[in-house]
């Protein structure tokens, strides 16, 4: 794993991370760049120009050679898509001579949803979720087949869930065995909010569902009654742990440790990945409704994003920042990657009936989450009052 690639933006990156921290949806503001040769960074706006913020009703004032694309994504993939912008838009001008810049918008996979849900104009999404992506659906926004219009169900970048731990493991954590001991404290994203929490509550499930549903209920059970701190997202956790140092180990997106270890340099964290593991997989879609009300010029540049997204150039970028190239994507990409530990990576489609299944069985109201959620409060509670009347 080239590791390296991400350093010449750590020093930018944690700054955003930063300011941008104690507030998600602060994220949703959206930036346009600047026409080519005018300078700045990139920013956050993925369109190689400075950070000068348009609102969303001046996209009609645009030049009739400019398009924008609003692009709203989960918050972990900030910085791939900065960069697969900015080279798409580069790559596109030379082709055809228009200019295409990009809005960037980054919350929780659900929040992101819920908002074009309530009329949030993005042209394309790339959430966390499947299942988001089908809200989206059933709001009327995307068409059903969007699965079948890009290799493996239109997964754009996949990752696994990874164990961060203190310098020099001091607890000796190493596997999900590990995650039940009483001196363990962990911090988790909050399944309610997180697309990554929810993928990693699967992965606690797969880690004994070949023992069976009670066996596996209490496992998760017992994960959850050490889990001491629940943020909104998967940035937010890793903030938790790496800056305010709360808990022993920390659950998260592999390609999250990747970049965050980046960004902090010599003081970044060791991690380790369970060899028996879930694939995370992160999708993409256009939206429809909002696309094809904006013309042909609009549908073809963002039709020709979503292609490029799935090139060799393209998940380059995504391999740089440690998210695992699938070889059924792009076997250019996929063979020459290395440094990331072997796990043996399962599927949600495959062992657990897919996400609306997976929806309906783990994370609907009254279902296995909220049951546990319950009866660790439950377990909390009767703790307490122990303790208040030994006093």
């Amino acid at each position: 794993m080239q590791q390296s690639a991400a350093s010449s933006s750590a020093d930018g990156e944690l700054a955003r991370r930063q300011s941008n921290s104690t507030n998600t949806l602060a994220a949703t503001s959206l930036c346009a760049s600047q026409p080519p040769g005018s300078g700045g960074d990139g920013g956050n706006d993925g369109g190689g120009g400075g950070n000068h913020a348009k609102p969303l009703y001046d996209l009609g004032a645009l030049q009739q050679q400019e398009v924008v694309l609003t692009l709203a994504s989960f918050a972990v993939t900030k910085l791939a898509y900065v960069r697969v912008t900015k080279a798409f838009r580069e790559a596109y001008q030379r082709q055809t001579g228009l200019d295409v810049r990009f809005r960037l918008t980054f919350a929780a996979s659900g929040v992101q949803a819920r908002a074009v849900i309530d009329g949030l104009p993005a042209d394309l999404v790339a959430l966390a979720l499947p299942l988001d992506l089908d809200k989206i659906v059933a709001a009327g926004l995307t068409a059903p087949d969007w699965r079948s219009r890009h290799p493996c169900n239109a997964t754009v970048c996949e990752t696994t869930v990874a164990f961060v731990v203190r310098q020099g493991n001091p607890k000796d954590i190493r596997t999900w065995d590990d995650l039940t001991r009483p001196d363990i404290q962990i911090v988790l994203a909050n399944p309610k909010t997180a697309g990554v929490a929810r993928w990693i509550f699967l992965a606690l499930w797969g880690a004994k569902m070949k023992k069976g549903s009670v066996t596996a209920l209490d496992y998760v059970t017992r994960v959850f009654e050490n889990v001491v701190v629940q943020p909104r997202d998967a940035r937010e956790a890793s903030d938790v742990f790496y800056k305010q140092k709360v808990g022993d180990v920390l659950l998260t997106y592999e390609n999250e440790v990747i970049l965050t270890n980046e960004v902090y340099g010599d003081k970044a964290l060791p991690y380790l990945v369970p060899s028996y593991n879930i694939r995370i997989e992160c999708p993409l879609a256009l939206v429809d409704k909002v696309v094809e009300a904006r013309g042909p010029e609009v549908m073809q540049a963002a039709v020709e994003f979503c292609r490029y997204l799935f090139t060799p150039a393209a998940q380059l970028e995504f391999a740089k920042l440690g998210f695992r190239v699938n070889p059924q994507t792009c076997k250019e990409v996929a063979s020459q990657q290395t440094g990331l530990p072997a796990a043996q990576l399962w599927q949600v489609d495959r062992e657990l009936g897919g996400w609306a299944s997976a929806q309906v069985r783990f994370f609907d109201a009254g279902a296995i989450l909220d049951e546990i959620q319950m009866s660790v409060g439950r377990k909390r509670a009767e703790e307490r009052n122990a303790a208040n009347n030994r006093r």
